[in-house]
């Protein structure tokens, strides 16, 4: 059984990386690959937009696996009860899938992003993976696509054969765009890894690993690109303490023993 819990109407699975990895290799084995699904590495940021945006809020919930990259949703599955032990940071479980796939034949497919910072994944990736099978990578445009180049790109990637198509889009476009293509694709996983391609191809920089832990990853971003991310991390963060704290206080007042573990329960994520 695994656990999840609600938070902010948005569900997260409570699983760590190996947990996460493991689940989403039981997708890829034969008797299990009868539809494509989708995987949200979900943050603070998520969690805001899906208040702002209805259909986002039903992508989120819709997921197959929507795991906790951000320390404060690790402390707060504890604060109800879950022993989550780390984040599912988005870089780290692809790295680790990319290590599997090499030894299992996983094909692997690189969606989002611009041309050169693909390219520049790629080589980097094919230098630390010269096993694993890349099956192709697209870069879409940046504006609405047509049903034309729908098709296309649906075309290319069910033509290549991928098992997991990684798409770095960002929030909450590659959630939108996971959602309309599952149906498209035959038979892929498909992860949401945000700026994972950036960290990789080396075009931005990581936080130090004691930051991430720390739970101010968000700080350093900030930083480092204070024109892009200043509305996501001060406003966003700002309405998600403010709806929390709403939340909590509701929880005490109407269900007192909503912050026991006995109030969480428990599901088996669908394999079928």
């Amino acid at each position: 059984m695994k656990e999840y819990f609600f938070l902010l109407g948005i569900r997260l699975d409570a699983l760590n990386i190996s947990a996460a990895v493991s689940k989403i290799e039981e997708w890829l084995s034969p008797e299990s690959k009868k539809k494509s699904r989708y995987v949200c590495i979900s943050n603070v940021n998520n969690v805001v937009e899906a208040q702002k945006n209805p259909l986002f809020k039903r992508i989120q919930n819709e997921a197959d696996l929507s795991v906790c990259d951000g320390m404060p949703l690790v402390w707060l599955a504890r604060l109800k009860g879950l022993k989550l032990k780390e984040r599912v940071y988005g870089l780290a479980l692809m790295q680790q899938i990319l290590r599997e796939g090499e030894k299992k034949g996983y094909r692997n497919y690189f969606y989002g992003s611009t041309e050169g910072v693909l390219k520049a994944m790629v080589l980097k990736i094919r230098s630390q993976y010269p096993k694993l099978e890349i099956c192709g990578f697209y870069s879409p445009a940046f504006r609405p696509l047509t049903e034309t180049e729908k098709e296309s790109i649906a075309k290319d990637i069910n033509d290549s054969g991928a098992d997991i198509v990684w798409v770095g889009l960002g929030c909450p476009k590659q959630e939108i765009w996971m959602h309309e293509f599952k149906d498209r694709l035959s038979f892929p996983v498909l992860i949401g890894v945000g700026a994972a391609f950036d960290f990789l191809a080396g075009t931005k920089k990581q936080a130090p690993a004691f930051i991430q832990k720390s739970g101010f990853e968000w700080l350093f971003r900030l930083c480092c690109e204070p024109k892009r991310l200043w509305r996501r991390y001060l406003i966003n963060n700002s309405i998600f303490l403010i709806l929390l704290l709403k939340e909590l206080i509701c929880s005490v007042f109407t269900h007192p023993n909503s912050l026991s573990s006995k109030a969480i329960p428990s599901r088996k994520i669908n394999s079928n």
